[in-house]
């Protein structure tokens, strides 16, 4: 029960964050929380055999991995200091 507690902690938080603006959905390390959070919940829902959760969480490891590999290979370009304050990484 902890570590599923804890996946949906790594999943949760950074999501309400982005929802409060302390956080950017094209972060590191929203993207980096995503993917450990998902991941933990698949590896759970797998064990328990619990197809549709294990989906859910599945795809959403596999979308958070491609993100942060796409977001390896965009070059960053110059944030102005006014839109930097809203979006912390």
């Amino acid at each position: 029960m902890f570590v599923q507690v804890l996946g949906s902690l790594c999943v949760l938080v950074p999501f309400v964050l982005v929802q409060l603006g302390r956080l950017s959905s094209t972060s590191r390390v929203y993207g980096w929380l995503n993917l450990v959070g998902s991941s933990v919940l698949a590896a759970e829902a797998a064990i328990g055999r619990d197809w549709g959760f294990l989906l859910l969480e599945a795809v959403w490891a596999i979308v958070s991995l491609r993100s942060l590999l796409k977001a390896r290979t965009v070059r960053v370009t110059p944030v102005s200091p006014a839109t930097r304050k809203h979006y912390r990484r």
